[in-house]
């Protein structure tokens, strides 16, 4: 089924011409497609090092090779050697390089109910939760896929590069990740509204068929803790630690929610989990909103994941997410960031995430910048089980974000104090990559998608989108 999708995707929307050396670049494409690149002259690049304390490295060059950073050193210092692709990071005023944001929760299939659900008459997310099945299930596999490769693509231009995606359908949201490239973990629905026929059995089906090429990373996920049962969670427990898979789960979202896993369970959301084993590092919970201090603790101690949405809580009027709990248990590592879907916001920019997280806290203390970059970056590595990601250093993904030095997001900044311009990434609002790569590869180059035609993609997601509004009009006549 992926394949079909995928050829579909291809064929209605595969960007043609591929922006190469034209003169004006900071590239220069020996061979394009090609294993080895060398990116030169950054004026500024900020990662986290080996004990992930934050660090800015000026006029740095970073080698890559078959995907992996293989070296970093000073600019000078690298010479001698012919490479594929040289891009001139210190040309025209520069770029600053970042490692690839990692966005912990979102949903983009629902990228096509863009407008579909208003986000501003008033309802709560349980309002919200309760309408959106009517939407969803007047959407097609290919409707899927499409809105998937519209969310990745709106996520990859802002600096993400790895997504955990959580839905109920598997092929549409493969066949997305082979067309962008993204770094996608695909947690499936064990139990879903939209898809009633889904349970753990899909996934074994899933895992049978499984081929060496895939592109994305199979999960496990269940919207409610409460919509399990005790077969549910067994059968989550063995497909887990049979497959080393993660499993994904909304957490205490709301207080009615908290009270309905009591009243069916008999058992509050983290003891429900911790009864079949499933508090552990391959668990990962997002907003967590309603819990209490010792089950803060279980988590930690359990090295659960926990995933931090602040603006789908706040415009969903869910609550507050208790971020300095964390804190004071000096386990904030254990939190990243993730944007929800567009049923949540209509943007999908993690860095707007991270000034609502700041604006959100500010009342009680105020969140540093470079924790806000841990949360998008090595937290979010570390809560989706992904060592090799989050970080500019030697043997990790080459998953880099390149932002133009002179424009208006960045200047003007201290240049005694380089930490500055982070502060002024965060604090911008939404930003726009002059180019990405993704495991060594270009996907971004000059604001320009290379494997997907923007313009074309619009025009089939507009369509779409009112095939899907007719759809639904046509249920609530009958």
């Amino acid at each position: 089924m992926h394949k079909k999708l995928y050829e579909k995707i291809k064929k209605e929307i595969r960007a043609e011409n591929i922006l190469e050396d034209d003169g004006h670049s900071r590239f220069k494409m020996n061979n394009p497609r090609g294993k080895t690149a060398l990116v030169d002259n950054i004026p500024f690049l900020f990662t986290c090092d080996e004990k992930n304390k934050l660090v800015c490295r000026k006029n740095h060059s970073i080698v890559v090779e078959n995907g992996i950073i293989v070296k970093i050193a000073p600019a000078k210092k690298i010479t001698g050697r012919n490479f594929d692709i040289v891009y001139d990071a210190g040309k025209r005023g520069g770029i600053v390089v970042t490692p690839g944001f990692i966005n912990a929760h979102s949903h983009p299939p629902m990228y096509l109910l863009r407008s579909a659900m208003t986000l501003d008459e008033g309802e709560s997310i349980d309002k919200t939760i309760a309408a959106m099945p009517e939407w969803e299930r007047a959407m097609t596999d290919e409707d899927y896929a499409f809105a998937t490769v519209g969310d990745l693509t709106e996520q990859q231009k802002s600096g993400v590069t790895t997504t955990l995606s959580h839905y109920a359908v598997y092929a549409p949201i493969e066949a997305a990740a082979r067309a962008t490239k993204h770094n996608i973990i695909n947690a499936v629905s064990v139990a879903s509204n939209t898809h009633p026929q889904n349970s753990p059995e899909l996934i074994r089906k899933i895992i049978q068929k499984k081929e060496d090429n895939w592109e994305s990373q199979l999960a496990m996920a269940l919207h409610y803790v409460h919509r399990g049962n005790d077969k549910i969670f067994r059968e989550v427990k063995k497909l887990s630690e049979k497959y080393n898979l993660l499993f994904t789960c909304h957490m205490a979202e709301s207080e009615s929610v908290a009270k309905r896993c009591v009243e069916r369970h008999g058992l509050r959301e983290v003891a429900l989990l911790e009864k079949y084993g499933l508090l552990n590092e391959r668990t990962v919970v997002s907003h967590a909103i309603y819990i209490n201090e010792k089950e803060i603790e279980k988590l930690i101690e359990n090295q659960v994941g926990v995933v931090h949405l602040p603006t789908s809580n706040v415009i969903h009027k869910s609550g507050t997410f208790p971020l300095w709990k964390f804190f004071d248990l000096e386990k904030l590592s254990s939190v990243a960031l993730g944007t929800d879907g567009v049923v949540s916001k209509s943007r999908l920019d993690l860095l707007t995430e991270a000034y609502q997280t700041r604006i959100t806290h500010l009342y009680s203390r105020t969140v540093k910048f470079g924790t806000l970059f841990k949360m998008m970056t090595v937290n979010g590595a570390r809560v989706l089980n992904m060592p090799d990601r989050g970080k500019i250093l030697p043997g990790m993904k080459a998953d880099l974000a390149f932002w133009k030095l002179k424009d208006r997001g960045f200047i003007p900044f201290d240049e005694k104090n380089p930490m500055t311009l982070l502060g002024n990434l965060i604090t911008h609002g939404g930003r726009i990559v002059r180019d990405l790569m993704i495991n060594g590869r270009f996907v971004v180059k000059g604001r320009r998608h290379q494997r997907v035609d923007e313009s074309k993609l619009l025009q089939v997601l507009q369509k779409r989108h009112m095939k899907m509004r007719r759809r639904v009009a046509r249920k609530k006549k009958i």
